[in-house]
């Protein structure tokens, strides 16, 4: 990396968790402001998590400090005090530590230029973890930024996980050469060790996030010196909290670390682990890049992990040194996600790690680095389209597309052009465009982002109120006064409410828990592939825990398999109803849209259809008349026409729409001195949606929230591979009854459909009674 910065090369070092490749990326910042010390920014660090920068901060000050090198350092994240974000931009330090979003504020305003000038490095730290999405487009965009104020600017990547490394090296260069970005690398360190946690050898038959084993990994806890027990999403994290303090006989100090929480609750824990005070602390991806915390020497996934990339980068936090084997435990929450867990411990051993593409650059996002460039100061459209193509997701930009881009933030568009509110931008005679009012420009740094959150309310403790943090505010609403909920690791009760937020204190009972929007994350195609190798590897079932073989062995004779190229499609009678069941292994989003599609196409086929569940693996469906000619239900011919029109009616393109609204600038999520309610945000963005959609249904906005809802809402490319391969290859076994694969998706549909607080003794009822019918072989 010295030889690269002394060459005046861009580089990209991937290195595995442990190797030092942070420092290594630092090491030519600290070379040259040891040798030539300095005023102002010289090193730009952009990470993906808040923690993260704080942590680093952590580990540069102690070598600067040790070697009295003449060095300043300091973090710019969102919890940063609005005094600090002052001084910094009038007076920044050497190395400033920031993420994605803040860099993309400190580019909005005028002073940017003198900022960074004479900024010499910018480190790009995790960069697999957000380069194929809007954050990396929003980075990207403030790269090309970057450039020009600073021709001189040199590049840096740093990731462990990455595994096509070109496709990284276009992203970072400025000018999408993938040559002219040096590749540097270094030998892999000691291999990890994954363990699958199978107590007395059974694996529950449906669930996603390892409660089960709550007992057996808090003696797993009281083994080492400090674990970090990984979960998928918030509501789970405070589950799998109180689980685990059932089980903590030794009252062992356990923290819990997600997103909802307040930066201050964040800070405490990140300093007690740091400071050795906690033995374990329950976390989402809050944690999951990056933080070294060298004490740590274990590390739990409960629930699958949905990608080998990601176990392998959550593993890495456990004994962060080179020449030790990370530590990690899977807690798989049911009989597929055993399978996907094995699956998984073979890719990491393997290298083959999974990737996201990269796709062109969102548009809702450049209308947001528009707005922003204007806030900076009067800027020139053609000169701006040139800046904008320098970064690597809008190299193919047409200038149509930045046209209609900069038309949304200077008037709307076509159909909105005539309410003064949106006339944000104004001619000048030198043609040049600048900000119609100063005001706009602290209403854009107030909205900014490309994370959209649900609108939240504020948890309040005690009479002063001090923040606990936040939870969204369809499920704050419903709270009434004397209701317990679960929060921070305590089951708080309602005390008032006032505005946005929600007063608390200590509570007790059997409390509800917050959950959140986004849901879980979908299974990675590479896993996906790997999990259909091991159903067709009999050899291997041996090494699997005894009822999870039996599982597969008796699906094998009572039905058959799915291949690896297949599609396979079960339908059987069960209580006055027939079902179907597709294995199609394409993640969550892709089966709830063919669940969608289905539902539909059985309609007009006069199937009758009741229902339909989806998982990460197969998808179910009931309905009153057998389904027997399934070549027409899986065409996929009109599939386009089809999603378009079902799309267009459901919430989907409505919550899109919102989403790309509020990055493209149409929607305030707040106003100096106020929030907007979620029905707020709602009734605006309808309004505007069924403006556009009438007058202008080509407008900008719209066609980016129909690329958003493709690509992540209903996963439509996996969904056309799937029904593509179903009309090569459809494999169809009408059975008498349930088969053993199936149990756990049905499972599933009794968790949706049963109410009340017996929902888990009736899903273990109905667990049993399943299992013994598909099990039988008579």
């Amino acid at each position: 990396m010295l030889d690269a910065a002394g060459r005046g090369e861009h580089s990209l070092l991937i290195a595995p968790t442990g190797a030092g490749k942070t420092l290594a990326g630092f090491l030519p910042t600290l070379a040259a402001l040891t040798e030539r010390p300095r005023e102002g920014l010289h090193t730009l660090y952009v990470s993906p998590l808040k923690a993260l920068a704080v942590d680093v901060q952590r580990n540069l000050l102690t070598p600067i400090a040790q070697a009295k090198l003449p060095i300043s350092v300091e973090t710019r994240t969102g919890d940063t005090s609005s005094d600090k974000k002052a001084r910094q931009r009038q007076s920044p330090p050497n190395i400033l530590l920031t993420t994605p979003e803040s860099l993309a504020l400190l580019l909005s305003y005028p002073q940017a230029e003198t900022m960074f000038e004479g900024l010499e490095s910018l480190i790009i730290d995790e960069i697999h973890a957000f380069a194929t999405t809007k954050r990396g487009d929003q980075l990207a965009l403030a790269m090309a930024r970057l450039q020009r104020l600073a021709p001189g600017l040199r590049r840096i990547g740093l990731s462990a996980t990455i595994a096509d490394a070109m496709p990284f090296q276009s992203w970072l260069a400025p000018d999408t050469d993938p040559d002219s970005v040096r590749l540097v690398t270094c030998p892999q360190g000691a291999p990890p060790k994954i363990e699958i946690l199978v107590p007395e050898d059974r694996i529950p038959w449906a669930g996603h996030n390892g409660r089960w084993a709550a007992a057996a990994v808090m003696r797993r806890i009281e083994a080492a010196r400090l674990t970090i027990v990984f979960v998928n999403t918030r509501a789970v994290a405070e589950l799998v909290f109180r689980d685990l303090w059932a089980e903590n006989d030794s009252a062992l100090p356990i923290g819990i670390h997600h997103g909802s929480l307040a930066p201050e609750a964040r800070r405490k824990t990140e300093a007690a682990m740091a400071a050795g005070r906690l033995r374990a602390i329950v976390a989402t991806a809050s944690l999951d890049l990056g933080i070294d915390w060298g004490d740590v020497d274990l590390v739990i996934q409960m629930g699958a992990p949905k990608g080998a990339a990601r176990l392998l980068q959550r593993t890495g936090r456990a004994n962060h040194r080179l020449d030790e084997a990370s530590h990690a435990l899977i807690v798989p929450g049911n009989r597929f996600e055993y399978l996907e867990a094995l699956a998984a411990q073979d890719a990491v051993t393997a290298n083959d790690l999974d990737q996201e593409p990269f796709r062109p650059g969102s548009l809702d996002t450049l209308a947001q680095f528009i707005f922003a460039r204007a806030c900076a100061g009067a800027f020139m459209p053609d000169d701006l389209f040139e800046e904008v193509r320098l970064a690597a997701p809008y190299a193919g930009l047409t200038r149509g597309q930045f046209d209609a881009a900069l038309d949304v933030i200077a008037t709307g568009g076509y159909a909105l052009r005539a309410y003064e509110r949106y006339r944000r931008l104004t001619p000048q005679a030198d043609g040049s465009l600048r900000l119609t009012h100063p005001r706009l420009a602290a209403l854009h740094r107030l909205n900014a982002g490309t994370i959209v959150e649900a609108v939240t309310m504020n948890v309040r403790f005690g009479r002063r109120g001090r923040a606990l943090g936040q939870v969204e505010e369809w499920f704050g609403s419903q709270l009434r006064i004397a209701d317990t909920f679960m929060f921070a690791g305590q089951t708080l009760e309602v005390t008032g409410f006032d505005g946005p937020d929600i007063h608390v204190k200590m509570g007790r009972g059997t409390p509800s828990v917050p959950t959140y929007v986004g849901g879980r994350m979908p299974l990675s195609t590479n896993l996906a592939n790997r999990v259909r190798g091991l159903l067709n590897t009999p050899e291997r079932w041996p090494e699997m825990p005894p009822d999870v073989a039996e599982w597969l062995e008796i699906q094998r004779l009572r039905s058959t398999l799915p291949g690896l190229d297949d599609l396979l499609v079960e339908t059987f009678p069960r209580d006055g109803r027939w079902f179907m069941v597709a294995y199609g292994f394409a993640g969550r989003p892709a089966h709830q849209t063919l669940g969608m599609l289905l539902t539909s196409r059985m309609e007009r086929a006069g199937l009758m259809p009741l229902g339909f569940v989806a998982s990460d693996y197969m998808i179910a469906t009931w309905s009153l008349a057998e389904p027997t000619d399934l070549k027409p239900l899986f065409d996929p011919e009109i599939l386009e026409d089809e999603l378009a029109e079902w799309v267009a009616a459901s919430p989907f393109l409505r919550r899109a729409f919102r989403e790309t609204a509020i990055i493209g600038g149409l929607i305030e999520r707040a106003q100096p001195g106020q929030h907007k309610t979620g029905k707020q945000l709602s009734v605006s963005s309808d309004l505007i949606y069924e403006v556009l959609r009438r007058h202008q249904p080509d407008h900008l906005l719209l066609t980016a929230a129909w690329n958003d809802a493709r690509h992540k809402l209903t996963d439509l490319d996996r969904l056309a591979t799937m029904l593509e391969t179903a009309q090569h290859k459809l494999t169809h076994r009408r059975l008498p009854r349930v088969s053993p694969l199936a149990v756990p998706v049905l499972l599933e549909a009794g968790r949706e459909s049963v109410p009340g607080a017996s929902a888990d003794t009736a899903i273990l009822l109905e667990a049993d009674a399943l299992a013994r019918e598909a099990m039988a072989l008579d």
